[in-house]
């Protein structure tokens, strides 16, 4: 879930009796190729079906960024929510041969993607019809040298994703260097985010945020990308991405991301968090 860039929708496809939520594709009438996919008329996702390198939203160009610093060659990735499967196509497009695995338990949802929007031949991406969840407790130990969460329900995270007793186990699907990325929205005072990076530092202690300024100075509400690894993350190359956004973001790592989390208490399955109801004026399309 995100703002779209600049483009815009003029024709729907939409998916029959979805079971989590009402998904329609919205063709993009400035960039042939171009579709939106909405749930619930929120945001979900952007695919280009003839350049799956151009990534409309901010979030997942922060989440490209994180990619292209690692080594170079085929990836392992497991994406926790699938949507149009945005990501997915970017990696098998920049680094072909990757085996990618999605968790996207909205059947209908696939089905819509897959008849209108189908993955390029030759992907080695596989659909499981799983919550995320479950679907990473039934990974193997060091099969993934990413994982990726961009799971939305109604708008916000389900708190199940975000415990230290699922950043364990995600840890534990990583190869070593291996990298967790996951995209939250939040808003004033920026309490999740605190309470997730504090959660997430348990497990993969090298940790850094990627946002703008003015949402992690907690002055309103959007996207912040969160990365970890157990051993050091590419911040340098990270940072030069980040300066060529054409919106600017700021990293926060290390001594600094400590200041901010301050005393900020994990998150776990006894103590949940839901992140906050984003506004509809930011996310949703139409009434």
């Amino acid at each position: 879930m995100t703002r779209s860039g600049d483009s815009t929708a003029e024709s729907t496809d939409r998916a029959p009796a979805p079971s989590l939520g009402a998904a329609e594709l919205l063709a993009d009438a400035d960039r042939p190729g171009g579709w939106l996919l909405l749930v619930d008329r929120i945001r979900q996702s952007y695919v280009d079906l003839d350049d799956p390198t151009y990534l409309d939203f901010e979030y997942v160009q922060a989440f490209s960024d994180v990619l292209d610093a690692l080594p170079a060659g085929p990836l392992a990735v497991t994406h926790i929510g699938g949507g149009a499967c945005t990501l997915a196509r970017y990696v098998h497009a920049t680094r072909p041969g990757s085996p990618q695995i999605v968790l996207e338990p909205d059947v209908a949802l696939t089905a819509l993607v897959r008849a209108r929007l189908p993955l390029p031949r030759g992907s080695r991406v596989r659909i499981r019809p799983v919550d995320g969840r479950p679907g990473v407790a039934a990974l193997a130990d060091a099969s993934a040298d990413v994982v990726v969460l961009d799971a939305f329900a109604g708008g916000r995270v389900p708190p199940a994703l975000t415990t230290r007793e699922f950043v364990a186990d995600v840890a534990r699907v990583l190869r070593p260097g291996g990298v967790f990325l996951a995209n939250i929205a939040d808003g004033p005072p920026v309490t999740y985010t605190r309470r997730l990076a504090a959660t997430v530092r348990e497990a993969l202690p090298s940790v850094a945020l990627v946002a703008e300024s003015t949402v992690i100075k907690g002055r309103r509400f959007g996207n912040v990308v969160l990365a970890a690894s157990r051993e050091p993350l590419p911040l340098d190359l990270m940072w030069r991405a980040s300066a060529r956004a054409p919106f600017p973001r700021t990293i926060h790592a290390g001594d600094r991301l400590w200041s901010w989390i301050g005393g900020a208490k994990p998150l776990s399955d006894a103590d949940p968090l839901r992140s906050p109801q984003p506004p509809d004026e930011m996310w949703r399309v139409g009434d």
